[in-house]
């Protein structure tokens, strides 16, 4: 039997040559390369129908490549089984309505961990940090669909990160979040981060990605066209490369980019460069 890639440890991940066509022919991936190194925080943008949901899919065995392969620290997905893939690999989809079926927001979150053999007391701590993490410790004993659209994409995420995989997939974890929605998924992300694991996100909100995320992978018609770190992929040279792929860079890249702070420019720039501005009109 193949042996799994650790449960606790995150792992590499590799992408060789990897393509994916639908029943009815459609290509949706194309010789995709790329290598994720464990621990790593990595976006991936790209208009709608790019590939950026297929190419993730393939991480928990729900897709299995046309070709090519997808390698957990070495070892082919298509030899681990799906349900160990999912002692790994977390993934929240976009619509979390394709993923929530319990009866109580509590018993969502517990499904998870539960299939993993976590029980008593451990389950009840993982059911209870992964709703605080989120801001759902209230609804608790509520049902899901009794939550907004927003709260039940966050409710698929605490299922997630009861789990506590050392791979964390989101998919659009922005979408239809408020201020203070945005605010838990920026703590989520930067929490598994510190824990060293790997969390790898599909997003349209660039000042998320560009905030959030130490490298970006910009997809078009099923393969990767920039891949680098935030600096490099919303930099202006970078620009007519976003453009063809129907995005935008961040405000604050075109910003800094006008004011010579570069492409990721902090508040405490702009602040400088406007106080220095109001000082030399003054003066």
């Amino acid at each position: 039997m193949t042996p799994a890639p650790s449960a606790t440890r995150a792992p590499s991940i590799e992408f060789e040559a990897v393509s994916f066509a639908f029943p009815d022919g459609t290509r949706a991936l194309s010789d995709v390369d790329l290598r994720i190194e464990p621990g790593e925080s990595v976006a991936i943008v790209g208009q709608n129908g790019s590939g950026k949901s297929t190419l993730v899919r393939h991480l928990n065995g729900l897709l299995r490549p046309t070709s090519g392969r997808i390698l957990l620290d070495g070892l082919d997905v298509r030899d681990v089984h799906v349900a160990r893939l999912a002692e790994r690999v977390g993934l929240a989809f976009q619509n979390p309505d394709r993923q929530l079926f319990a009866g109580r927001v509590a018993g969502e979150t517990a499904f998870g961990p539960k299939n993993l053999g976590v029980r008593g007391a451990a389950l009840d701590e993982r059911v209870s940090l992964a709703l605080e993490a989120v801001g759902l410790s209230a609804e608790a004993a509520a049902n899901p669909y009794d939550l907004g659209y927003s709260r039940r994409k966050l409710l698929a995420l605490a299922s997630v990160l009861a789990m506590r995989t050392p791979v964390l997939v989101l998919d659009e974890p922005t979408t239809g979040q408020d201020a203070r929605g945005v605010a838990r998924v920026r703590a989520v992300v930067a929490a598994a981060a510190a824990e060293g694991k790997t969390v790898i996100a599909i997003s349209h909100d660039m000042r998320f990605v560009a905030e959030c995320f130490r490298r970006v992978v910009v997809m078009r018609a099923g393969r990767i066209v920039l891949d680098g770190t935030p600096e490099m992929v919303f930099g202006e040279a970078a620009w007519a490369e976003l453009r063809a792929t129907y995005l935008e860079p961040p405000l604050a890249a075109v910003l800094g980019a006008r004011l010579g702070l570069g492409a990721t420019p902090t508040e405490a720039a702009f602040v400088a460069v406007l106080g220095r501005d109001v000082g030399e009109r003054r003066g």
